[in-house]
């Protein structure tokens, strides 16, 4: 049985939800879990040494990540390089095949490039449009995204492109890290 501390940073929720999934399927394959945001980990602390393994999620927005996400991972990377670990991307441009693969999406690239902490483990997760949830700012910049990527543009599209069976599965493959 394994300790395992699921970490996330969600800006409308759905990354939140992938999180717990896979905190759930952690728990229902026998083991123990916490789910924690990077906010609350960075501002109510962590007992870091009491989890064998960490899985980190983050959203892509407008092509990268919050500086908050940012900053935690820079705070913390001693901390997370000291177990196994994960971390997971949501972006709509996951969508296609290509670009659900840590080498085609261009956004977990950079991600490597530019994130202090350098996680061994990588998977893309697609994400959720959801237009009528958005505000009009971002529900327009993200529409004019759509439109350059052939993605959908109605704005009263709501559209899961997640693989919520692929998530339990990313969750089960985390458990075998060492």
């Amino acid at each position: 049985m394994k300790s395992v501390l699921v970490l996330y940073h969600s800006r409308s929720g759905h990354t939140a939800r992938v999180a717990r999934r896979i905190w759930e399927t952690v728990i229902a394959e026998g083991n123990q879990a916490d789910m924690m945001s990077v906010m609350e980990a960075d501002r109510e602390g962590v007992q870091w040494d009491k989890y064998d393994l960490f899985i980190v999620g983050c959203p892509v927005l407008y092509g990268t990540y919050p500086k908050v996400f940012y900053n935690f991972l820079a705070k913390f990377k001693n901390e997370l390089d000291a177990k196994p670990h994960s971390f997971f991307n949501v972006s709509v441009v996951a969508r296609t095949p290509i670009k659900a693969t840590p080498e085609g999406n261009r956004y977990m690239q950079k991600f490597l490039q530019n994130s202090p902490w350098k996680p061994r483990d990588v998977k893309c997760i697609a994400g959720k449009v959801d237009y009528p949830n958005w505000g009009w700012l971002d529900a327009k910049m993200i529409q004019l995204i759509m439109k350059m990527t052939k993605g959908p543009t109605s704005m009263d599209a709501v559209i899961d492109y997640t693989d919520w069976e692929d998530v339990k599965s990313y969750a089960r493959h985390c458990l075998t890290l060492s």
